[in-house]
């Protein structure tokens, strides 16, 4: 990709190319969100973890990689965000910053049982991917985790165990699986970078691993271990475009 070889011209010649700027849009993943609890007055309430999210092992290794090169990372993640207020925010949260190359991730918190809004999650995608491409920054769409198969023993509370029923039910009824199919369908016809993080949690879950285990809030948020893997094969797909 374009945005690997600028990272090798600046490491080359320090003093007079140009840095580079890599943007994340997306959710709470992305964000950096991690467990949850409820506050005084029972609203929920996320942990907010930056420093073990995704975008960050991301730059540590790019930093290892071109250690002399000044990496500037821009994180447009927004807990509980969707498609389409991504496709809302796109232009001042990303757009605006010129990044070299914007990492795109939804699809968790768009998850439904409706078709139709399955479409407008495709149709969502397929604006912000045009936007991004036509703003001439590089784009790689990044599948999320999988959402919980089971009721964890560590979920007590009533609330958080409805929550978890419901991602339960789209996880294993198929529903994530084919809103995911939508999306990389969609990278395959526009021509999009896909980093398929979400075929990695589904190999994991058939070898019989607990994916479930593996969610911080045994929901829908992977730990901080988990986050490398996304991570991991970020720059794979960087380098591999």
């Amino acid at each position: 990709m374009k945005t690997v070889e600028k990272m090798k011209g600046k490491a080359q010649n320090l003093s007079t190319a140009e840095g580079v700027s890599i943007a994340f849009l997306g959710d709470s993943v992305t964000q950096g969100c991690f467990e949850i609890y409820k506050k005084e007055n029972n609203a929920i309430e996320t942990v907010f973890d930056q420093r073990y999210s995704y975008h960050r092992a991301f730059g540590d290794i790019l930093s290892m990689l071109f250690p002399s090169v000044p990496i500037n990372i821009i994180n447009a993640g927004i807990s509980g965000d969707t498609s389409s207020n991504g496709l809302k925010r796109v232009e001042k949260d990303v757009l605006r910053h010129e990044p070299d190359l914007t990492v795109v991730c939804y699809g968790l918190n768009d998850c439904s049982r409706n078709e139709e809004k399955r479409e407008k999650y495709l149709n969502n995608l397929r604006k912000i991917f045009t936007l991004v491409l036509e703003s001439g920054s590089e784009l790689i769409f990044m599948t999320p985790n999988m959402m919980n198969t089971k009721i964890s023993c560590h979920i007590t509370d009533p609330d958080f165990i409805k929550i978890a029923e419901d991602t339960m039910d789209k996880q294993n009824g198929g529903y994530f699986d084919s809103f995911m199919d939508g999306a990389r369908e969609l990278c395959r016809e526009m021509n999009v970078p896909l980093c398929d993080c979400y075929k990695i949690w589904k190999t994991l879950s058939f070898s019989g691993v607990d994916t479930t285990e593996l969610l911080s809030n045994k929901i829908n948020h992977p730990t901080r271990e988990m986050n490398k893997v996304f991570a991991y094969e970020l720059v794979r797909t960087l380098f591999s475009n």
